[in-house]
C-alpha cells in the first residue's frame, strides 16, 4: 500500500489548530526511525504532521511487517481513536526528521463538534484515506507485484497533479518499497532495474519518474 499527499494546502496553519485544540495539544519533533506510536499502545489522541514523513507498519502474530502507508505535510494519523478504537493497529516511524502535532482525543472530539469547518475538511480527510484504502485492498488482490511497484512510485511522485511535471521522488529505501509493495527487496531491485533501463525512471540527484511508467500499471 502507499502514500498519498491529503490536502496539503488546509487553510489552517500548526499553530491556529494548537489553538483550538486547546490545553493537552502538543508539538513534538522525532529523529529518523524514531517511534511516534508502536502497535498496541493506548490509542488517545490524533496526530497531524507538521513537517518530515512517517510511515505506518504492522506486524503480524507471525513477526510480518507491512507498510501501510507513508504520511507527509498536512496530513493526520491515529485517527481510528475517534471511533472507539482502544489501541493503536499500527506503528508510526518517522521516515526521516519529523514533527507532528498531538492532539488528544476529546480536544479533537470538541473542535469536530464545534467548528464546522474543520468538521468538514476532516470528514473530507477520512473520506480520502478510505477510497485509497480501497484501491489499495484492490491492488493488492489482482494486480502483479510490478504493477504495485509502478503504482507507489506514480502515487509517491504525486502523478497527474496539476504543475507536477516528471517529479522527484523524495528519498525512500528499497526496503520500504518492498514492505509497500507486499514483496522482497530483491524483487524491488528487479524491478527499479528494469524502469531504469526502459526510461521510465532517472537518477540525477534523485529519483525522477516519468509518465511513461503509467504504461506498466495500464498494460494487461
Amino acid at each position: 500500500m502507499a502514500a498519498r499527499a491529503l490536502n496539503r494546502n488546509l487553510p489552517f496553519s500548526p499553530k491556529t489548530l494548537l489553538v483550538k485544540v486547546g490545553e493537552g495539544g502538543s508539538v513534538t519533533s522525532f529523529r529518523r526511525k524514531q517511534v511516534i506510536f508502536s502497535q498496541g499502545d493506548p490509542a488517545d489522541a490524533v496526530f497531524y504532521v507538521q513537517k518530515g514523513r512517517l510511515k505506518l507498519t504492522v506486524v503480524s502474530k507471525q513477526g510480518k511487517e507491512a507498510v501501510v502507508a507513508l504520511l507527509g505535510p498536512a496530513e493526520f494519523f491515529g485517527e481510528g481513536c475517534l471511533a472507539g478504537q482502544p489501541v493503536r493497529m499500527s506503528t508510526a516511524t518517522a521516515d526521516e526528521d519529523t514533527t507532528v502535532l498531538r492532539l488528544p482525543k476529546k480536544a479533537m472530539i470538541r473542535l469536530l463538534h464545534g467548528d464546522p469547518k474543520f468538521s468538514g475538511l476532516f470528514t473530507a480527510h477520512l473520506l480520502s484515506r478510505n477510497v485509497r484504502f480501497e484501491e489499495d485492498l484492490v491492488d493488492q488482490l489482482f494486480n502483479s507485484s510490478e504493477k504495485r511497484l509502478a503504482r507507489i512510485l506514480l502515487l509517491l511522485a504525486h502523478f497527474g497533479k496539476e504543475g507536477k511535471q516528471e517529479p522527484v521522488i523524495p528519498k525512500i529505501s528499497q526496503e520500504t518499497l518492498a514492505g509497500m509493495v507486499g514483496t522482497t527487496r530483491s524483487r524491488v531491485s528487479h524491478f527499479m532495474n528494469k524502469f531504469r533501463k526502459l526510461g521510465f525512471l532517472d537518477y540525477n540527484g534523485g529519483m525522477s519518474v516519468h509518465s511513461s511508467l503509467l504504461n506498466v500499471v495500464l498494460h494487461d
